[in-house]
């Protein structure tokens, strides 16, 4: 699962990143605590070029009477999206990047939860595996949504939880954007666990666990009993 994460660098350093020459996204602030049904940001490739916007998180398929269904559709598990109805024609045609730079997990303990945040070690922005799709109302409104995909967790991540988003290498960007590349066997070999080499995680507070709230404080490492055993 991947229910909450952060991304904090600026826009401008987004549009680099990902080689963006202009974008309709008007303002982007650092936020600490993305989480489910907010507006993320995400890119996709119009055929020619990679372009920034927003998507809601949490995927409504065309064919969804409720746009409500988006908050069960927050993930996609990449062993299965290639098949699964509200999946599988995104998986094919409208795959897309969600950016962060960490994500939390919570790990039971004796004493509770324990909120994680995980990340790359060299603090470096990265890309999670996701799915888009366009919704349209009855009354003509458009929505445009998205999903993470997910896998089974690396070495780092398996104590903490049983699944972590798909973080695809910087190689393989550029292909998982190609809405020309409709092989599922040449998709699905991009959805692995990230090396554990790579990552990094700690605790931080439990402050996280509300939506509300949103600022560097969410980040900052917490000492915790060693009994927790989170290592």
């Amino acid at each position: 699962m991947c229910g909450r994460y952060t991304i904090t660098i600026t826009l401008d350093e987004l549009m680099v990143r990902y080689m963006i020459d202009e974008t309709m996204v008007p303002f982007h602030r650092p936020k600490y605590n993305v989480a489910p049904s907010q507006q993320v940001l995400a890119i996709i490739s119009d055929g020619t070029r990679n372009r920034l916007g927003e998507l809601k998180w949490g995927l409504v398929p065309p064919w969804a009477e409720d746009p409500k269904i988006g908050f069960s559709m927050i993930n996609a598990r990449s062993e299965t999206a290639a098949t699964k109805p509200a999946f599988r024609e995104p998986f094919l045609r409208k795959r897309c990047i969600v950016p962060a730079d960490s994500f939390y997990e919570w790990k039971s303990t004796a004493q509770g939860k324990q909120p994680m945040r995980i990340m790359m070690k060299n603090r470096s922005l990265f890309s999670m595996a996701g799915l888009y799709e366009i919704w349209i109302s009855p009354t003509g409104e458009k929505l445009s949504s998205c999903t993470i995909l997910t896998t089974k967790p690396n070495e780092i991540v398996a104590p903490i939880h049983d699944r972590m988003p798909v973080i695809l290498k910087p190689e393989q960007e550029s292909l998982w954007l190609d809405r020309k590349q409709q092989d599922i066997a040449v998709l699905s070999s991009m959805l692995q666990p990230y090396p554990s080499e790579a990552i990094e995680a700690y605790p931080v507070g439990s402050a996280v666990g509300n939506v509300s709230n949103d600022d560097p404080s969410l980040v900052v490492r917490q000492e915790v009993d060693e009994q927790l055993e989170l290592w």
